[in-house]
């Protein structure tokens, strides 16, 4: 990757152990502070890892990722496994989508609700645009596949669907992914630190609530 920059991968696919070895690296080269590293971005697969060339060499850096690769079981990131829940008004103008999810899958809209809700999702990785989450997975019988022709803006707070992933639009944008429902909690924050509310490695947990609660949240 450049001068500045190596690419660790794990593999080629979504998988929670794969993606698991991805944050236990990553946790760990902070944890021990290796000299000339500056920054690392973990994804599904793969951790970017960021060095000052002048700090350390490529082939020293390497090395010490192997050592640690090797040692992976020494660390632990249950620190990061907090469980984040996350209010969510389905349906109607929130959730534009919902019933095209139901009627794609031959189920009722309270289904795809209680489907969608009732288990915990994995942080994988944060992207797209800033304090994005990239969860999963959600089960087979509401993997829906992304829009034919992506919406121009998507409101902040929307939740969607896209295959077995689902997410969160932590601002208005651009976007393709079937949109169930809308939460009120603000997921990035510039001003803050981190600005982003939930980091990769945690858990968030989905929780219905009416429309009067969203509206006065």
């Amino acid at each position: 990757m450049g001068d500045k920059a190596l690419l660790i991968e794990f593999g080629n696919t979504i998988n929670l152990d794969v993606n698991q070895k991805v944050h236990t690296l990553d946790h760990a080269i902070s944890q021990l502070g290796l000299q000339g590293v500056e920054e690392c971005v973990p994804t599904y697969r793969s951790l970017l890892v960021y060095y000052n060339p002048l700090k350390t060499s490529y082939e020293q850096l390497v090395f010490r990722l192997k050592d640690l690769e090797e040692r992976l079981s020494e660390f632990s990131v249950s620190t990061r496994k907090r469980v984040i829940e996350v209010p969510v008004v389905y349906g109607g103008e929130y959730g534009p989508d919902l019933d095209y999810v139901a009627k794609h899958h031959n189920i009722s809209g309270e289904e795809i609700i209680r489907l969608h809700s009732d288990r915990e999702y994995t942080v994988y990785m944060i992207g797209f645009v800033a304090g994005f989450p990239y969860l999963g997975e959600v089960a087979d019988e509401i993997a829906t596949p992304r829009l034919k022709t992506p919406r121009l803006r998507v409101p902040a707070g929307s939740v969607g669907i896209a295959e077995k992933q689902t997410g969160i639009y932590p601002c208005e944008s651009p976007g393709g992914w079937q949109i169930i429902g809308r939460t009120p909690l603000k997921f990035f924050d510039a001003e803050k630190h981190p600005p982003a509310l939930i980091q990769p490695g945690n858990t968030v947990k989905f929780i219905p609530i009416e429309k009067e609660k969203f509206e006065n949240f």
